[in-house]
C-alpha cells in the first residue's frame, strides 16, 4: 500500500519538497542527471538530523565490591555486597592451598585465623605466580533524564518505583546513613543507638516538583504494620459541636450584654 506522506508534519512536509524538486529537475531535462539529483539530495538531508538526542542521564544504584584473583590457570572475577564478604572468600582459598606455602620464610604452618593476615601471608609468597586485587566501584545505569511524574497517572507512578534506587554504607566507618531515593524524596530507615530504636526519617526537600501541592506539602501516608500513622491527604474534621446544656450554656455566652435602659425598653 503506498504511503502518503502528511504535510502537517516536518517529516511529511520535506517529502513532498523532495518531490517537487525532483519534479521540476525533469521538467527541465527531461530525466535525473546523476550530479543534479546528488547535489538536490545533499541540500535536502541537511535538513535533517539523524543524531539520537535521548537525554540520557547516569544514575548510581548501589555499589560492589570487585575481587579479582588470578594465576596460570585462570582469571576469575567476582562481585561481592561487601568487603568482609569478598575477603572472606578469598580466605577460603587462601586455607584450601595453604599447604602450598606453609613453612617458607615468615610463613606459619598453619594458616591465621584472621581472613586479612591469612590472605596477605599467603600472595606475599605467591607474588610471582598468583595474585588478586579488591576495590568498590559504583553500580550504574543509564536513563532518560526523570521528568516529574504524576500521582494521579498509574504508569508514571510505575515508572518513579522502578527507577528508585537504594544507597547503602560503604562500611561501618561511612559517616553516611542507608537511604532509599524515590522522586528526589529520601527516606532514611536505621538503627540509632543514642535512641536506642529504630529510626525511620524522611526528607522532603528535594522532592520533584510535581508532587509539590499548592501549599508546599507533600501528599503522604505513612503506615506501621496495618496501623497509619500519618496521613495528610485529607483535611482534619471540624471539631464537634456541643449539645444539651453545654450548647445553651454557649448560646447564652454569644448573646450581647444590653445596658439597663435597653432592658427597660426591651420590657426587662
Amino acid at each position: 500500500m503506498p504511503i502518503k506522506p502528511d504535510p502537517a508534519t516536518p517529516a511529511g512536509g520535506a517529502i513532498i519538497d523532495l518531490a517537487d524538486l525532483m519534479d521540476g529537475l525533469q521538467e527541465r531535462t527531461g530525466e535525473w542527471p546523476g550530479a543534479d539529483a546528488v547535489s538536490i539530495l545533499e541540500g535536502w538531508l541537511s535538513r535533517f538530523s539523524f543524531a539520537v538526542e535521548e537525554n540520557l542521564t547516569p544514575q548510581v544504584t548501589g555499589r560492589a565490591w570487585v575481587l579479582r584473583q588470578w594465576n596460570r590457570h585462570g582469571d576469575d572475577v567476582t562481585l561481592w555486597s561487601d568487603e568482609a564478604s569478598a575477603l572472606a572468600s578469598l580466605a577460603q582459598h587462601v586455607r584450601s592451598a595453604w599447604d602450598d606455602v606453609a613453612g617458607e620464610e615468615g610463613v606459619p604452618f598453619r594458616p591465621p585465623a584472621d581472613d586479612r593476615t591469612a590472605v596477605d601471608l599467603f600472595y606475599g609468597s605467591r607474588e610471582d605466580i598468583e595474585g588478586y586485587s579488591l576495590y568498590d566501584a559504583d553500580i550504574s545505569r543509564c536513563v532518560l533524564a526523570p521528568r516529574n511524574p504524576c500521582l494521579s497517572d498509574a504508569e508514571d507512578c510505575a515508572e518513579a518505583n522502578s527507577a528508585a534506587v537504594f544507597h547503602a554504607m560503604r562500611g561501618p566507618d561511612d559517616e553516611g546513613l542507608p537511604c532509599m531515593e524515590i522522586a528526589g524524596i529520601l527516606v532514611f530507615a536505621y538503627l540509632d543507638a543514642d535512641r536506642e530504636a529504630v529510626r525511620v526519617s524522611v526528607h522532603l526537600d528535594t522532592t520533584d516538583e510535581q508532587l509539590v501541592r499548592a501549599d508546599g506539602t507533600v501528599p503522604m501516608v505513612v503506615e506501621v504494620g496495618d496501623a497509619t500513622v500519618f496521613d495528610n491527604l485529607t483535611p482534619a474534621p471540624a471539631p464537634a459541636q456541643p449539645t444539651g446544656w453545654k450548647a445553651r450554656f454557649r448560646r447564652l455566652t454569644r448573646r450581647p450584654v444590653l445596658s439597663g435602659d435597653a432592658q427597660w425598653r426591651q420590657g426587662g
